[in-house]
């Protein structure tokens, strides 16, 4: 926006937009910066701009003193509206929303890594050892676990992970509530595709009461002249909402796996040597059909 409408002043205000979507990145990750004081220093920092390149342009950047006395005036005449403060409402519910959507996957990576790492117990290596080595006891080195059998053991062994299965499902389902409600202002990519729309507004507000402010910020800090500036036009264009496509997505993929816990006992069968299509097969005992 900067660069191709208000190229004066772009260098500078470009700084100003890296360190507001810095300290936006650094809230999603969970730092406790207050979104409203981000976007205040962001609008303190663009009317010093404002002023001395739209209002009052071909005069030397205003001095550090100057700069404070602006930066201070921005609040108290409320040089650019109403829009700080919708900004402030739209930036916050929609950050919430993604924080509060990166913890819980962050909750889901947790559960997943914990389960990740189990230990069988004693009971479970004895019943693992007899269905997988007992019969070579008797000579039959080529014979296979029969499917039921393989099913059965590893229930047993994975008892305690089946139990998670419902909270799994209750999880996902959670997930996807949250992913539909981000909507909107709920929704940060809507959000901030959007944003610098307002900055815009907010900059011709300024534009469309330069000569008011420029006389009661001039009888302030010091008399600056201001001459006639040609207000710009604003044209929105509608942006692809790439993310809200890529939750759905992910959604769709942990559906698919909703069964994961329940169904792992007979995935490790049949990702196994146990027997499936074979006639005969180890039921532990002796050779069978299947």
């Amino acid at each position: 926006m900067f660069r191709n409408h208000y190229q004066s002043m772009g260098p500078k205000a470009l700084k100003f937009v890296g360190e507001l979507f810095t300290d936006i990145s650094l809230y999603i990750l969970g730092s406790d910066i207050s979104v409203n004081d981000m976007i205040n220093e962001f609008f303190d920092s663009l009317f010093p701009l404002v002023y001395s390149h739209l209002i009052n342009p071909g005069f030397p950047d205003p001095s550090v003193e100057m700069t404070e006395c602006l930066r201070a005036a921005r609040r108290d005449l409320k040089v650019f509206g109403n829009y700080p403060k919708m900004m402030m409402t739209q930036v916050s519910k929609s950050l919430q929303a993604t924080r509060v959507f990166l913890q819980a996957l962050n909750l889901g990576i947790e559960v997943i890594n914990t389960t990740d790492h189990l230990k069988f117990s004693k009971d479970c290596g004895r019943a693992l050892l007899k269905m997988w080595y007992c019969s070579h006891c008797q000579g039959l080195l080529l014979a296979k676990p029969c499917a039921g059998y393989c099913g059965a053991v590893m229930h047993g062994c994975l008892a305690g992970v089946v139990e998670i299965d419902n909270y799994w499902r209750e999880y996902i389902r959670s997930l996807e509530g949250l992913a539909k409600g981000m909507r909107g202002i709920y929704d940060m990519e809507h959000v901030l595709l959007n944003l610098f729309s307002l900055v815009r507004d907010a900059v011709v507000h300024v534009q469309k009461n330069e000569g008011k402010l420029s006389t009661t910020v001039s009888g302030s800090h010091g008399s600056l002249r201001s001459s006639p500036r040609k207000v710009l036009k604003v044209t929105r264009t509608e942006q692809e909402e790439t993310l809200s496509g890529r939750r759905r997505e992910l959604i769709v993929k942990l559906k698919s796996h909703s069964s994961f816990y329940s169904s792992l006992p007979e995935y490790v069968c049949s990702h196994s040597s146990a027997v499936r299509n074979d006639s005969l097969c180890w039921n532990g005992q002796e050779i069978v059909e299947r």
